[in-house]
């Protein structure tokens, strides 16, 4: 089996970390949604949380594209 394969299979399980990123979101803004169904006068201090646990998700996903990248193109 050639290496140069081997790397290219790490780098996409490596981007696989991607998705949860992406599920990770979508609950929580599931999550928001209903959550400011039930309580509209709690919009604000929701959408703030909301915002700061999205932000986080979408930095676990980029870390793992910086990684996936970074076996891409070191070999």
């Amino acid at each position: 089996m050639d290496s140069n394969f081997l790397y290219l299979v790490g780098a996409g399980l490596a981007a696989i970390g991607c998705l949860g990123g992406g599920i990770g979101i979508g609950a929580a803004a599931s999550g928001a949604c209903q959550a400011i169904a039930r309580q509209p006068e709690q919009q604000g201090k929701i959408m703030t949380f909301f915002i700061l646990g999205a932000a986080l998700a979408e930095a676990t996903s980029i870390y793992a594209l910086v990684v996936a990248l970074m076996i891409f193109f070191t070999h």
